[in-house]
């Protein structure tokens, strides 16, 4: 071989090894996903049943996708800092779970999409225009879990019937506050019981507000439906049990762990359904078309072995509606 044809020869391998090359790095960048939660990485649900309703659209972590979590632990103000940081990361779209979240996620970018989940109603926090037609960069889903406030007062006067002041727990910090007072006296106005407001935002001043509900004469209590209360779950429980204080709780997770009473919505399939929506703005879905969903699917949960600790006798008209009874 002549050198001339040698160069040639060696020229035309360089130039066909640089194709897989060349089409590597055109290849677009794995998508990521920030995840911004507004409790820590133990709580139940959790991101495995987001992770699962991402991958019913066909994406899996660590092969398509990339996840970035951000946990606020239950602090509310850390949160804007925490989007912040996603915002500053470029992550592709937000995953807001609760509204305090959501309302940080909305505040700091309003081109990268979000993906929330709310108990609360969304255009009301101003997240969307409207349900049908959210017009920006989010949409998700409304759990209504503050508008059944009303509900579960209704529920817990009819276990506890002798009672005649209820406590209703609200978290200052938080969007919830104002609409779960106001779904309260309402029902209260209408169920003609007297009703007291009382406010937790630390883990401290719900071991107050429990210590101070005999001083107020109160027989039972109603928690307002707060993403940093369902963070304290186990506290809950046993200040119930210590203080001997009827309870109704927006989660069967409370139920489940020991409290007396609940009505809401699953937050399992909740998460999924906030996954799913986030594969498909993945895949070219824009926020402003999705509407934003309302599960009307509400779960009436009992725990007999608390109720007979405080007491109390569950009406069979109770039992004959209720979705779980826990022995």
């Amino acid at each position: 071989m002549q050198r001339r044809e040698f160069i040639t020869f060696i020229g035309g391998v360089a130039t066909l090894g640089a194709w897989p090359l060349a089409a590597h790095a055109q290849q677009p960048a794995m998508p990521v996903i920030g995840f911004l939660h507004f409790a820590s990485p133990d709580y139940r649900p959790n991101a495995a049943e987001f992770l699962q309703g991402l991958s019913e659209t066909g994406y899996v972590v660590g092969q398509n996708v990339a996840i970035e979590y951000r946990y606020a632990e239950g602090h509310y103000d850390r949160l804007p800092a925490l989007a912040a940081d996603l915002v500053d990361r470029k992550v592709d779209l937000i995953a807001a779970f609760g509204p305090p979240p959501a309302r940080a996620a909305k505040n700091a970018t309003s081109t990268i999409p979000i993906v929330f989940e709310v108990g609360t109603d969304a255009v009301a926090d101003g997240l969307v225009a409207s349900l049908a037609r959210p017009g920006g960069n989010a949409t998700g889903v409304s759990i209504l879990f503050t508008q059944l406030t009303g509900k579960r007062l209704e529920l817990l006067s009819e276990l506890a019937p002798k009672v005649t002041q209820f406590a209703v727990l609200v978290n200052p910090n938080s969007s919830t506050a104002e609409p779960t007072i106001q779904e309260a006296e309402q029902a209260g106005r209408a169920k003609g019981v007297q009703l007291v407001i009382v406010k937790a935002g630390t883990q401290s001043e719900i071991d107050a507000v429990f210590a101070s509900l005999v001083q107020l004469h109160v027989g039972a209590l109603v928690v307002g439906a707060d993403p940093f209360f369902d963070s304290r779950r186990a506290q809950f429980v046993a200040l119930a049990a210590r203080y001997a204080i009827p309870t109704i709780y927006f989660t069967r997770e409370f139920t489940a762990s020991g409290g007396l009473i609940s009505y809401g919505t699953n937050l399992t399939t909740i998460y999924r359904l906030v996954g799913n929506y986030a594969g498909k703005v993945l895949k070219g879905a824009k926020p402003a078309d999705l509407p934003v969903q309302q599960p009307t699917a509400f779960t009436l949960a009992i725990n007999l072995k608390t109720a007979k600790a405080l007491g109390l006798t569950v009406p069979p008209t109770l039992l004959a509606v209720a979705d779980e009874v826990i022995e």
